[in-house]
């Protein structure tokens, strides 16, 4: 099974082919990276748009899109990749129904660039359900405890959020979303500071082959999760690297022989931190990145995209291409 990280500079979109016996393989997305042209101004470090990727690189079809959670960097390119490609199936942790309780949200009201990114996020959010309503795509409402064999030899697990931690989410957006304009931006930040740890959290396993994949999880977000649960040969450390995506016992529970860091070329907002690269050196595992930051004592090349090659029972290569 082929697992890409196609850089995206500060963001995240994750390409899974599975294969099923023929030409046509099972390909999922995850989330998509960012849709601000500002992201894809330099293409210094091999920075791409997901669409342009896809457009040049293939796949051809997109069978099922992951959106792990409502941010910018993650979901208004994914918007973009399925108005190109319209999925099959849509995974969310909202309610299936929930984006037709929604309304647009003006963007320009925006005090902060936190809030303008969120607000943007929100509204690519529903637009990308209305367009899987409108494509005839299914949209599915996951939560921790559900398992999924998409195709043969791939077990999906999720492990997060809970059933609570989703119903909590779902109380915090129909707040927002009932805000007058005066009010309306305090619960955009709120909820933009909380958001990360409603990520969808996913665990792979390909013929016993184990990756776990957090979205923007960090530390704090694996509570109701038993380490024993965390085992993976590949980590994608949450957060883009801050120095709150992972801490000790988490890199402990996990174990990875591989760690992946989506961090920027510029490592914005502190991401690819040094304090937590280092114990993730110290741990054993092997660093490997999204996009092409400097980071001391590493060469990164510019590259388009990380992919891994998986094979069973942990064997797997990786390449930047």
């Amino acid at each position: 099974m082929k697992l890409t990280f196609v850089n995206v500079g500060y963001g995240e979109a994750i390409l899974m082919e599975c294969p099923v016996g023929g030409a046509r393989p099972y390909v999922i997305l995850i989330d998509g990276g960012s849709a601000e042209s500002a992201e894809y101004a330099s293409a210094e470090s091999g920075r791409i748009r997901l669409t342009e990727y896809l457009r040049k690189n293939g796949p051809d079809h997109i069978d099922l899109l992951v959106s792990t959670h409502t941010h910018e960097d993650h979901v208004c390119a994914a918007l973009q990749a399925a108005q190109l490609l319209p999925p099959r199936e849509i995974w969310q942790s909202l309610p299936t129904t929930f984006y037709r309780e929604t309304r647009p949200l003006d963007a320009s009201c925006a005090e902060t660039a936190s809030q303008s990114k969120f607000l943007r996020a929100l509204n690519d959010y529903g637009a990308l359900c209305r367009l899987a309503e409108s494509s005839g795509s299914s949209i599915r409402q996951m939560c921790a405890g559900m398992e999924v064999t998409p195709c043969a030899g791939l077990r999906i697990q999720v492990l997060a959020p809970s059933r609570e931690r989703e119903q909590q989410l779902e109380d915090m957006m129909r707040n927002l979303y009932s805000q007058k304009q005066d009010t309306l931006l305090k619960a955009v930040s709120h909820l933009d500071g909380q958001m990360n740890n409603f990520s969808l959290m996913l665990l792979l396993d390909w013929q016993g082959t184990r990756v776990l994949l957090p979205g923007d999880t960090n530390r704090l977000g694996y509570g109701d999760i038993a380490p024993e649960m965390l085992a993976a040969h590949i980590f994608k450390v949450g957060h883009h690297g801050q120095i709150d995506g992972a801490d000790q016992a988490l890199l402990d529970a996990v174990h990875p022989r591989a760690v992946v860091c989506c961090a920027s070329s510029d490592r914005r907002y502190n991401s690819a931190h040094s304090t937590l690269l280092n114990k993730i050196r110290d741990s054993g595992a092997e660093l490997y990145f999204s996009d092409a930051p400097d980071v001391p004592g590493m060469t990164v090349p510019p590259h388009q995209a990380l992919t891994f090659v998986l094979g069973a029972d942990g064997a797997f290569t990786a390449a930047y291409h």
